[in-house]
């Protein structure tokens, strides 16, 4: 059967660490076949190659798939299958490698495939130095914190607004601290100044690959936003085209409600936070950041705030941030925030 057919092949792959299984199926549906292949490029491209020209593959977008969608990209049309979309396949009777491959394949064949983006190798090399730069913050604020437990382990407190700074290190050097709690803020004081190099380190790449972006040059006048949360945007948000308008990004970034509907009943609860967990912190940190002066902005958290609260308030100038965002990445300038011109 399979040397007969000579259409467009349909190919699921589930894709392991280690290994993969590749099915390999007809328009129609049919089974032409099914192999395990060690996880190699050239074993990956030698097996898609069998499948013939421009043939249409789907795999997860599971744990390390970018080098796979490399790979299948030289020869293949590639769609990427989101996790939270075939999680049903956990409630088969029989779940095992090759029905998951197979079930990839006939969600892609019947147009019911649930597709996540695929980002192209320069967007994904600047989510790597913007994902790592925001991961080691969270190292180095952790590091802080555990500072800041074992001065009050020792009933010790600092008198200073930055214990971090110039001042403030100075005074934890001359801390009254018992031998084993001295040495251990020594040791957490000298892997914050590790710490501290490598986000330096990390910051010239970004400035670098966002020099002359003129996106990420507009939507840092927004209010709240700086560099910093600009190249989170810039990075995660990646080609804004494809989305169809910022309701669509802000629900990506799971800041929209829950919405539950049968029949005449209706529920609309919390936010989804199904999404981009970086782009929905970095919205809500800039909502936070949002100065008293930033005009109808501060004027929308004041009466949301008076009528739902706080939190509720910072999420909906968060959705209009982020509005703000897609306008500024789409045209690389932000009318809303152009001052008004008098008519003469």
């Amino acid at each position: 059967m399979q040397a007969e057919y000579d259409g467009r092949q349909i190919v699921g792959i589930d894709l392991h660490r280690r290994r993969s299984v590749i099915v390999r199926m007809t328009e129609a549906g049919e089974k032409l076949a099914t192999v395990r292949i060690d996880n190699d490029p050239v074993a990956l491209g030698l097996e898609i190659a069998k499948a013939g020209p421009d043939p249409e593959v789907v795999l997860e977008a599971t744990y390390g798939w970018y080098w796979a969608a490399d790979v299948l990209a030289a020869g293949a049309r590639v769609h990427l299958a989101h996790p939270l979309g075939v999680k049903g396949f956990a409630y088969r009777r029989v779940k095992n490698d090759a029905r998951d491959a197979a079930d990839l394949a006939d969600l892609l064949r019947v147009g019911r495939l649930p597709e996540a983006y695929v980002a192209p190798p320069a967007v994904r090399e600047l989510r790597e130095l913007v994902r790592y730069r925001a991961k080691l913050v969270a190292w180095r604020s952790g590091l802080k914190a555990s500072v800041h437990a074992v001065l009050a382990k020792q009933g010790v407190h600092i008198a200073v607004s930055d214990l971090f700074g110039v001042g403030g290190r100075e005074l934890l050097s001359r801390a009254p601290l018992d031998g084993a709690y001295r040495g251990r803020v020594s040791s957490l004081s000298r892997l914050i100044d590790a710490v501290d190099f490598e986000i330096a380190a990390v910051a010239g790449p970004i400035r670098a690959r966002l020099s002359g972006h003129a996106g990420y040059t507009a939507i840092q006048a927004i209010p709240g936003v700086g560099p910093v949360l600009a190249a989170v945007f810039v990075a995660e948000v990646g080609e804004v085209d494809r989305f169809g308008g910022p309701a669509q990004l802000t629900s990506w970034a799971g800041l929209t409600p829950r919405h539950r509907e049968s029949d005449l009943v209706v529920h609309r609860g919390r936010i989804t936070k199904q999404g981009s967990t970086l782009v929905r912190w970095a919205a809500v940190e800039a909502a936070h950041g949002v100065p008293p002066t930033a005009g109808w902005l501060t004027c929308t958290r004041a009466r949301v705030a008076e009528r739902r609260g706080r939190n509720i308030a910072t999420v909906a100038v968060a959705r209009k941030l982020l509005t703000l965002v897609y306008y500024g990445l789409r045209d690389g300038h932000i009318r809303a925030l152009r001052p008004a011109q008098t008519a003469v």
